[in-house]
Order: structure tokens, then C-alpha cells, then sequence
């Protein structure tokens, strides 16, 4: 298969074209009732939903393909060839090794996929990468191994499980990631973290900030006052939610019990804020679970939140040790 190679150039042509696509408004609905141009949409397919994504303009599939996965090569592409079938536009890599395997997944078809990536080994969470020639030399790192001559969305991952850098880091951070879009090594640019009150100020501080990636599972719900999700909209900053399934702590050992609450913690998420879910997936059963979620009614009925009220209760006493953090996430 033709390998369709994007060069920086086009695609900052094309990123203006899509935006003005989308601005025209016509075709297929999306999430706020919008209508929308559908041919600028990504990897459009009818049966999949599409959500806005801030400032970048991007037309984002509802639910993405996360990048922690258990799955060797053969098998991440073949989940990757089905997310692609049902319509999912955006794959986020977190680590090294992911964007490597990602990258390698999408030869031949890297025009149907948005694809983010950090290296979060050598990112700001690492103290000897806070500065903004060591971030930029850890983006080059990972763009040369994995071929890719730029990325999506650069998302640097922050200090974890929590607290906030210095003033002087976060500038720093920021600085790299304008470089990474004026060398046209970025499209768009953002940072993930696991702190509610850094996400507010950065956004709030930093305008250069495009997207944000924040813990947001089955169990989290919209902060009733000071919500960073009021932030996000003032500053119309896009927001993906990782960890949708609490580190695997809402399964259990039954199959179709797991399948089932996949779905229940997809919709809940889905119908309760803007935030798009981005669930790691270990198989091409798992792909189609989440696109059967996304078709499914949003609304949960009396029956189901009892359901997914008691997998909660099981989820939060299973939580392992370095994801008790999560239970700080309830709210958002």
C-alpha cells in the first residue's frame, strides 16, 4: 500500500483548510447538535460520533485509541485496522516504545489517524528534562525513531501522580512547545497531568496551550463549583480523559460482564462532559465494544446506574497502591 507521506507544509495547509471546512457547516451532526462539513472530518464514518476539540478545530472521534496495550505488533495492527474501520481519527502514545509501534501501525495509512505522542520518560516529569532544549531534543528523539517527521498533538507529561512544577519549568515547557510548532514539528500542542489547580492556572496563563489530558473515569463527575471544566471552556482548550476504566479496576474475571461495564463507563463519560475517553485496548473485540458504546443510548437508566454504581464501589476497593491517587479525581 501507497505510503500517503504528509510533509509539515501540507499539513499546515490543510489544518487551515479543515477549520474552514468546519466553520461552513454542512452534512452530519455532531455531539452539540452542530452540522458540519463531513468530507473535512477525518476518517469520517457515519455511525461513529465527533467532537470539537477546542481551539485546534479538530473534529475528533468520541472515543480514541489509547496507547498502553498489552498487544504485540501483529496484534496493534490489527486493532489499529479496526479502529479505523469504525472511524476513529486519533491514536495517543504515550511512551517511547508506543509511538515507535503506533507509527509502524499506521504505515500506509498514517492520513487516517491523528496521532499524539509524548515521551514521557524524558519529559518534565524527569528533572533532567526541564528545560526547553532538553524537551526539544527528547521530541526529536522520538519523531527520528519513529520516522514521523511531526505530530499531531505534542502532549509533555508532567509531574505525576501530582503536584505542579515550578513557574520557571512550566516556562520553560511552554517555550519548547512553541518551538515544536514553529519548526513545524507540532501541529498542536499540550501537556497531560494528574493536578486539577496546574491545568487551571496553565491553561489560563498559557494561551499557547491547545489540548490537556487529565485522569477522568466512571467514578468522576463535574466538579459543583470551581470545575476545571468551566477553565477549559473560557479558554476553549480541548480535554481528553485517560485511565477511563480506573487502571483496569472495573473489570473482573467474567468477559461479557467486563464488556458490559466498558460500555456503561463509556456512555456515562460521554453523555456527562466534553472530555473524549482515550481507553486502552488489547484486542479488535475490545474496539468493537467501545463503538458498540458509542452508538448505545447515553442516558443510563435507573437499572444500569446501579450497575455501574456498584462497579464503582468494587473498582475503588481494588485500586492498586500507585493508582490510589485516582480516588483524588471524583471530581473535576
Amino acid at each position: 500500500m501507497e505510503d500517503k507521506k504528509v510533509t509539515r507544509r501540507k499539513f499546515m495547509r490543510d489544518g487551515a483548510i479543515v477549520a474552514a471546512g468546519v466553520a461552513v457547516g454542512l452534512g452530519a451532526k455532531t455531539a452539540g447538535g452542530a452540522t458540519v462539513n463531513t468530507s473535512k472530518i477525518l476518517n469520517y464514518n457515519p455511525n461513529m460520533e465527533y467532537r470539537r476539540q477546542g481551539k485546534t478545530n479538530l473534529m475528533v472521534s468520541a472515543v480514541c485509541l489509547g496507547g498502553h496495550s498489552s498487544s504485540n505488533q501483529k496484534e496493534r495492527n490489527e486493532i489499529v485496522s479496526r479502529a479505523i474501520d469504525i472511524g476513529i481519527n486519533y491514536i495517543d502514545a504515550c511512551t517511547k516504545d508506543e509511538v515507535e509501534r503506533d507509527a509502524e501501525a499506521l504505515k500506509g495509512r498514517r492520513d487516517k489517524m491523528y496521532l499524539a505522542l509524548s515521551h514521557c520518560g524524558n519529559e518534565t516529569r524527569n528533572e533532567d528534562y526541564r528545560t526547553a532544549k532538553k524537551l526539544m531534543e527528547s521530541l526529536d528523539e522520538v519523531l527520528q525513531a519513529s520516522g514521523q517527521e511531526y505530530t499531531d498533538l505534542w502532549r509533555i507529561t508532567c509531574f505525576e501522580p501530582g503536584g505542579r512544577h515550578t513557574f520557571d519549568t512550566a516556562c520553560e515547557m511552554v517555550e519548547a512547545l512553541e518551538t515544536a510548532k514553529k519548526q513545524g514539528k507540532a501541529r498542536f500542542v499540550g501537556f497531560s497531568t494528574h493536578d486539577r489547580r496546574w491545568i487551571k492556572f496553565m491553561i489560563e496563563y498559557f494561551p499557547q496551550i491547545d489540548c490537556v489530558c487529565f485522569p477522568f473515569t466512571m467514578m468522576s463527575k463535574k466538579a459543583p463549583t470551581d470545575s476545571v471544566f468551566e477553565a477549559l471552556k473560557k479558554q476553549d482548550v480541548g480535554a481528553f480523559g485517560i485511565k477511563p476504566f480506573a487502571a483496569g479496576s472495573l473489570f473482573t474475571k467474567d468477559r461479557e460482564t467486563n464488556f458490559e461495564r466498558a460500555r456503561l463507563a463509556i456512555r456515562y463519560i460521554l453523555n456527562s462532559n466534553t472530555v473524549i475517553p482515550i481507553p486502552g485496548m488489547n484486542s479488535v473485540e475490545y474496539v468493537d465494544n467501545v463503538a458498540k458504546a458509542v452508538m448505545e443510548r447515553r442516558e443510563l437508566d435507573v437499572k444500569e446506574t446501579a450497575e455501574l454504581d456498584n462497579a464503582n464501589k468494587q473498582a475503588l476497593a481494588k485500586l492498586p497502591q500507585n493508582y490510589q491517587w485516582l480516588k483524588d479525581w471524583q471530581y473535576v
